[in-house]
């Protein structure tokens, strides 16, 4: 029987220490459990995206920004031609200019109609005095009596010619209003400040009406959705305090709210992992991260990556060490 030499049974007590040494160390840096007023849900950081799309239909004559640029609120990312509209608009603007003619010559007829029916009226007064003196037949009274009538009615027909002329200045002018409006409308302004996260189009395309151009993402509106049980989320106040984790910043915590909590159950989707497999019915709890921690990090966190959120069910449990926000 071979007997085992003292140098092996060396080097096996060393790999036996080694292992146990690594095991004690492992043991030490498990992750500890959460506190009873605690509770985690596994998911994504999302941010909310928002389209640059037309409201008329043209053709996209610029597009300046490029995948991955960031771009302010109110600044004019994309132009569709618009060399027909102009075109219409100073058109438009011409028959404004006509129709205020209009309006003049219109209230001219209407002075001038006044003025015969002066004169009529005073030949009326003169024919009625002198039919009661004898000096001139009730003929001729009869015709001044019709003319007076006649310049009555040509003056009501000067002033309906008035009415229809102020109405095609308004109309016109109206007009002019729309193809501003329209014109202003070929200018395609980012609704927020983001991150171009898709360019959708390219200069020369014909976009319809609605066809969108660009994609932005909205750093400062990210937020995570994850799954508790009835046990659980019936304790998840809105607006409670919450914390996110993520696994490419595992050594961060980002500061957070609750701001919406599902109003019924359901069946937790598949790319979600729970902690049972027998947790079937959950209720969706979205975390919003702070808008002022976002601003602030706007290149470390972004849209997919994966994580854990952490909601207070307890305002009085403290956070662990390991979600203590930096500054506080």
């Amino acid at each position: 029987m071979s007997r085992t030499s003292p140098r092996k049974i060396l080097l096996l007590v060393l790999v036996l220490a080694c292992a146990a040494g690594l095991a004690f160390y492992l043991y030490l840096q498990r992750p500890a459990g959460l506190p009873a007023g605690l509770a985690s849900g596994n998911g994504r950081l999302e941010a909310i995206e928002v389209d640059v799309a037309t409201k008329i239909a043209g053709r996209l004559s610029e597009l300046v920004p490029r995948e991955g640029d960031m771009v302010e609120a109110g600044a004019v990312v994309a132009r569709l031609d618009a060399d027909d509209l102009r075109a219409q608009l100073r058109a438009t603007e011409a028959q404004v200019e006509q129709a205020r003619q209009a309006v003049d010559e219109t209230r001219s007829g209407v002075r001038k109609s006044a003025s015969d029916v002066s004169l009529a009226d005073k030949s009326l007064k003169r024919s009625e005095n002198l039919v009661g003196r004898g000096f001139i037949t009730r003929d001729k009274l009869d015709r001044d009596q019709t003319g007076l009538e006649g310049a009555r009615a040509s003056m009501a027909q000067a002033r309906s010619r008035v009415g229809e002329a102020d109405a095609a200045v308004v109309a016109a002018e109206a007009k002019v209003d729309s193809l501003k409006v329209t014109l202003n409308d070929t200018a395609l302004k980012a609704p927020i400040n983001g991150r171009v996260l898709y360019r959708l189009a390219e200069p020369g395309e014909v976009l319809a009406a609605g066809g969108k151009a660009l994609t932005l993402l909205d750093l400062s509106d990210m937020y995570m959705t994850i799954y508790l049980p009835t046990d659980k989320a019936g304790q998840v106040a809105l607006n409670s305090e919450a914390r996110i984790v993520l696994d490419a910043l595992p050594g961060q915590a980002i500061p957070a709210t609750v701001n919406f909590v599902a109003p019924k159950a359901q069946f937790t989707p598949r790319e979600v992992e729970t902690r049972t497999e027998r947790e079937k019915l959950m209720f969706r709890i979205k975390v919003k991260a702070d808008p002022a921690w976002l601003a602030a990090h706007r290149d470390l966190a972004k849209g997919g990556m994966p994580g854990v959120a952490y909601v207070r069910l307890d305002a009085n449990t403290p956070w662990p060490a390991n979600l203590q926000i930096s500054g506080k």
